[in-house]
């Protein structure tokens, strides 16, 4: 009886620590939802859209974990193989639309089918296929452009330049999305590649252009990564086995499965293992681009000039779903060749509030590079050489974010059929004047940092009851600072005219152009080649 006994308390104590087990508890989970839903699907007052019900459920459950694992379903297939590939079915340009409005042709990519098609910046695309366009998003105009290359679609236009109107049968292409924005020489011996993604072959890419400007007499390189949000980890790699020795550890991988643990060596025989490499990075270049600034300084095979990156150590794989879907999920954590991860938010645990916290500087960590520099981990890369970006008043931000700048460029577009070529485009006073002008009839925010401060202060003071006691005071600093918006615009010129430069060249001669225009006035970059 006692031998029972024992064997019943042992299946008893194995039932509960099974019960315990993760499996169990999702399993209890899973079956809680299933009886909600079906209480929902009898019960609920009104019709219910369970396949949208369900969707908003599966994207809050991810959103809980961190921003980068997503569920996209099968609809959604073609933002994977965009997020891969940089390609889609396509026109191939940029849109805006206002509501109420059509659907306004901002920047074709070169040699597109838009292109090809005459389609020029400032063209209003009325309807698509019959069906016009102003009830609906930017988001669907865009959605109905697309489509599987080789068939046809549909536009009604009006003409930017004439009024025009025109009906074009335009057939889509596979658009490739070019990642190396733009390339050249900033002098007679430094090559300059500017970045802005890892999707599929753009190592390959980078290996052409580099040999590009060594013949045309590099000896010295800048590889810019400001701004680049990363993508493929295994282009990341590819791009330093252009630098490094074949078989160099450049990157680990940590995770629960232990396929995710892995050390990446470079597989390909180097293009150049000597020539000085300056890295640009700023708080927008993460993951990939933080593996490729992380790896070079590791290796001391490069100098990082700019300011701290983003802190992006994740690393998503795409598993698919049933039903056609996929899912971006979070599998690992990723390190630099001296052992550091930079991932810089917390994500696993988070306030009682929902938000999450920075890594504090008191818990990291000290790493050697290989000739025994001390870098650090939980917050990015740190440069080399730390410089500080150009900062910007508050009107210049209002008018780029508000893209205003881009309204008037293609205001310009409309009234000038050519412009100088990029190198010696510039815009003269009179025509500025006529960007101010344009402005005046505008609504934005042109306030001045100091009389937004001066607004922030009226209303602390009034609602800590004390306005009255000091408001002679305050008008008189508000009368002191109060200029018109005209005036505001004048006294930034100096930071907004390039801007606009840049949004105009790009008009004419795509966004490599705007680059070009923006190299003339990066102070950041100036200063880190003078310290480089």
């Amino acid at each position: 009886m006692k031998k029972i006994y024992t064997f019943i308390l042992a299946a008893v104590v194995a039932f509960s620590a099974s019960a315990q087990s993760p499996y169990f508890s999702l399993g209890k989970s899973l079956e809680i939802q299933s009886s909600i839903l079906r209480h929902l699907s009898s019960s609920y007052v009104d019709t219910l859209d369970f396949e949208k019900l369900i969707g908003t459920g599966i994207d809050a459950m991810l959103e809980s974990l961190d921003p980068y694992t997503v569920y996209f379903p099968e609809d959604e297939d073609e933002n994977i193989q965009l997020m891969t590939t940089g390609i889609y079915g396509g026109i191939g340009s940029l849109i805006k639309k206002r509501p109420g409005g059509g659907v306004v042709i901002s920047e074709p990519y070169p040699n597109s089918p838009a292109v090809k098609a005459g389609l020029q910046p400032g063209d209003t695309i009325l309807s698509i296929d019959g069906k016009d366009v102003y009830d609906e998003t930017s988001q669907q105009s865009s959605d109905r452009m697309k489509g599987q290359p080789g068939t046809t679609v549909r536009f009604h236009v009006k003409k930017g330049r004439t009024g025009e109107l025109v009906d074009l049968n335009i057939k889509r292409e596979r658009i490739h999305l070019d990642k190396i924005e733009y390339f050249g020489m900033l002098n007679d011996s430094v090559g300059y590649i500017y970045l802005t993604g890892f999707t599929s072959g753009v190592s390959t890419e980078v290996r052409e252009t580099l040999a590009n400007l060594k013949q045309q007499g590099a000896r010295k390189l800048v590889l810019d990564l400001r701004g680049n949000g990363g993508g493929l980890m295994d282009e990341a790699i590819k791009i330093l086995s252009i630098f490094v020795p074949k078989g160099t550890m450049v990157v680990s991988s940590k995770g629960r499965e232990v396929t995710s643990n892995v050390e990446y060596r470079t597989k390909s025989e180097p293009m150049d293992i000597d020539i000085p490499i300056l890295v640009m990075i700023d708080n927008a270049s993460a993951s990939a681009s933080e593996i490729v600034a992380g790896a070079l300084q590791d290796l001391d095979r490069a100098t990082i000039a700019g300011t701290r990156s983003f802190g992006k150590g994740l690393i998503q794989s795409v598993r698919p779903t049933s039903f056609g879907g996929n899912v971006k999920i979070t599998t690992g954590k990723y390190y630099t060749p001296s052992g550091r991860c930079v991932q810089a938010i917390d994500y696993s645990h988070r306030n009682e509030d929902g938000s999450v916290g920075y890594i504090p500087d008191s818990l990291t960590h000290e790493f050697r590079t290989a000739g025994g520099r001390i870098v650090k981990d939980g917050g990015g890369i740190t440069p080399d050489i730390e410089v500080k970006g150009r900062k910007y008043s508050r009107p210049s931000y209002s008018l780029v974010y508000g893209d205003i700048t881009g309204d008037y460029a293609i205001k310009y577009y409309k009234e000038h059929p050519t412009i100088a070529p990029v190198g010696q485009f510039c815009l003269t006073d009179e025509e500025y004047e006529d960007f101010v002008a344009f402005c005046e009839k505008v609504d934005f925010d042109w306030r001045s940092g100091s009389e937004a401060e001066i607004a922030k202060l009226v209303e602390v003071a009034q609602y800590d009851g004390i306005y009255d006691r000091c408001k002679d005071e305050i008008d008189a600093l508000k009368a002191k600072l109060d200029i018109s918006k005209a005036d505001a615009l004048r006294m930034v010129k100096d930071e907004i005219k390039p801007l606009l430069e840049s949004e105009i060249a790009v008009k004419y001669y795509f966004q490599a152009a705007g680059v070009q225009v923006n190299l003339r006035t990066d102070t950041q970059l100036q200063e880190a080649l003078a310290r480089f």
